[in-house]
């Protein structure tokens, strides 16, 4: 029998019940739907778990769920300088490549396992729609924030009062109907790649509103008006259960190989000191900015730890090693940093010592930073990061948004903002702490989201 906030809802009281999961094989798809299989697991719940060959899974990290992989190798869109459009294109691929095999893996299964539902990512309609077909319940798991998602269901009438495709010169401007968003804070702003980005938020909606719910990683005392704003508009049950990283005891399903040894640094410096700097598994920048952000970071003359992938300069996703730091830097920066190529996130933004995130505002680490108490500076890059950023910069108040060219002056000072004692970074870690507060009463025996995970296994049960 599980437990999370003294609530013991199973799935049964004679046997387990079979929950099927299909994350879209992304980072920070597969963290959230992980998480959410492990809270469910925990409630009682048996875990198959349908994945890609493309960003498979560590099986061994979970011996608990069964899994079945769908091919798809080979049939994905090769990368380019455009994250967003070869990532939207990769998305619809996904589903047109599995459609076939999941029918039949998914068939197969039935055909021996008492199934309750399947909980997919949003984005995989159709696959959705192959469950439905079948006979099996579907609900969906919408890994971004719901002021996104609300934005999403507003898009096509947004593009028929002409705020997108954009022109250079609209950036600035309000998007009235949607408060606080301006028109370079909605996901397409080029008419080179708007057509696949309508396709791709069509679907999203769709297959919200054909399932049998609604899963959210948010929280009501973050999101509480644009959650209202969906059960008004939706007509599907919305469970907002979030954090789901706090809440769910699943192990780490990282795609990358951690560096924990920046833990033990992390050990020796002094409390709220270090500027911890990550850009996700997907974003990117270019040559000259890795440089303006490398000397940006030096020139600040704080403690740092910075996550440097493969494939984090535009042009080298293809190498598999971290890009090269300008001539320089290490010397100008010895004794107080630390570069690693991919770090335990969660782990490091609760860390003491830890005092600021520079990040590029995917939801997963908005809200880790947010769950965390910890101020941010914002850089996003593509699909909802900028509204991220909007809610981090102009609602919540816990952080700013570096825009436009980067540039080392404008980091250098960035970083003092929020590192320095005084204003703005005082008020910031302020909010940032009222915000964790929060969280944490979220979590609690009677707080929303442990209410709403109780609901949604017992929705479950009733499917």
């Amino acid at each position: 029998m599980g437990s999370i906030g003294g609530h013991t809802t199973t799935a049964t009281a004679d046997r387990r019940r079979r929950v099927l999961f299909f994350p879209l094989p992304y980072q920070g798809h597969i963290n959230p739907m992980f998480q959410l299989a492990g809270l469910l697991h925990l409630r009682g719940f048996s875990v198959t778990v349908f994945h890609t060959d493309f960003n498979a899974p560590d099986k061994s990290r979970h011996p608990a769920y069964d899994f079945v992989p769908v091919p798809v190798r080979g049939c994905l869109p090769k990368g380019s300088s455009d994250a967003l459009q070869v990532t939207v294109e990769r998305i619809l691929a996904v589903n047109r490549a599995c459609e076939a095999p999941f029918r039949e893996r998914l068939a197969s299964l039935l055909a021996r396992e008492d199934v309750a539902c399947l909980v997919a990512d949003a984005h995989l309609l159709t696959l959705l729609d192959v469950a439905r077909g079948l006979g099996v319940p579907t609900l969906v798991l919408r890994t971004g924030s719901a002021a996104c998602l609300r934005m999403f269901a507003a898009f096509p009438a947004l593009c028929d009062k002409g705020y997108q495709p954009a022109q250079e010169s609209q950036l600035e401007t309000p998007v009235t109907e949607l408060p606080p968003y301006r028109v370079r804070d909605l996901p397409s702003t080029t008419s080179a790649c708007h057509g696949v980005i309508s396709e791709v938020i069509s679907r999203l909606v769709t297959a919200v509103t054909t399932s049998s719910g609604l899963i959210l990683n948010t929280m009501d005392a973050l999101e509480c008006g644009e959650l209202a704003s969906l059960r008004r508009d939706f007509g599907v049950p919305v469970f907002d259960i979030g954090p789901l990283h706090m809440l769910s005891p699943a192990a780490s399903s990282s795609l990358l190989l951690q560096d924990r040894g920046c833990l033990e640094w992390l050990d020796a410096q002094a409390p709220a000191s270090v500027l911890y700097v990550s850009f996700g598994s997907l974003a990117s920048m270019s040559a000259a900015e890795l440089v303006e952000t490398a000397w940006g970071i030096a020139n600040s003359g704080y403690t740092f730890l910075w996550v440097l992938r493969p494939g984090l300069v535009r042009g080298s996703q293809t190498s598999e090693a971290a890009p090269p730091l300008p001539d320089g830097f290490d010397a100008a920066t010895r004794g107080r940093g630390m570069v690693v190529s991919w770090a335990p996130q969660e782990e490091v933004l609760a860390h003491p010592a830890v005092g600021a995130f520079w990040t590029h505002c995917g939801w997963n680490s908005t809200l880790e930073s947010l769950c965390a108490g910890v101020p941010v500076i914002a850089r996003p890059c593509f699909g909802d990061q900028m509204g991220n950023a909007r809610y981090v910069d102009h609602v919540w108040r816990t952080g700013l948004t570096l825009d436009g060219v980067l540039e080392r002056g404008e980091v250098e000072a960035a970083v003092a903002a929020l590192m320095a004692p005084g204003e703005p970074g005082d008020g910031l870690r302020r909010r940032a702490r009222e915000l964790e507060s929060s969280a944490a009463d979220c979590m609690t025996k009677d707080g929303s989201s442990c209410t709403n995970v109780d609901k949604l296994v017992d929705h479950i049960l009733t499917l």
